[in-house]
């Protein structure tokens, strides 16, 4: 029996030991959702959509407004905008890296493009200079059968080969 109210006893201030662990954040998002964590609400969420802090930080958010209207109106902007910096330096640096990144995807998509027209215009003007050579062309129809293309269609083919290498040949 001694065992058992050892480990009861152990298990009981174990327990105690881990209550500050259990603290929970308690907040409303934006759509009205409310969440639970151990860990604090995200940046974006306002003081008032806080419903629950853990003891300790309840003490510290007590504290710092007592702290604030005993300092002077000046020092308490200077301390809100201090705070705010940091964020807004974080802000900045994730708008430049997303702005960075988007560039690299622009300039890559150009790249790609640019590389597309250049094959296109070799290709159009391979298939401008067959045309022009006078060989014979052969083409296979929809039924599978060999047709020799006639002047009309060749002239045809070859204003449409010089459109293709106008527009991607600049």
């Amino acid at each position: 029996m001694r065992p058992a109210l050892i480990r009861l006893a152990a298990t009981s201030l174990l327990l105690i030991a881990a209550a500050p662990a259990w603290a929970q954040y308690k907040w409303k998002d934006s759509r009205g959702q409310v969440h639970l964590s151990d860990l604090p609400p995200p940046r974006e969420v306002p003081d008032k959509d806080l419903l629950q802090r853990p003891a300790a930080a309840q003490r510290r958010a007590s504290a710092a407004p007592a702290a604030a209207s005993a300092a002077s109106a000046p020092s308490v902007a200077a301390t809100a905008s201090a705070n705010r910096a940091p964020q807004d330096s974080e802000l900045q640096a994730r708008r430049k890296k997303t702005e960075q990144e988007a560039l690299a995807r622009r300039q890559a998509d150009e790249a790609r493009l640019a590389e597309q027209r250049a094959e296109n215009c070799q290709r159009a003007r391979q298939q401008v200079a067959t045309l022009q050579s006078g060989q014979r062309i052969q083409r296979v129809d929809e039924h599978g059968e060999r047709v020799i293309i006639d002047d009309a269609h060749r002239a045809a083919e070859i204003d449409q080969a010089r459109h293709v290498a106008d527009s991607d040949c600049r």
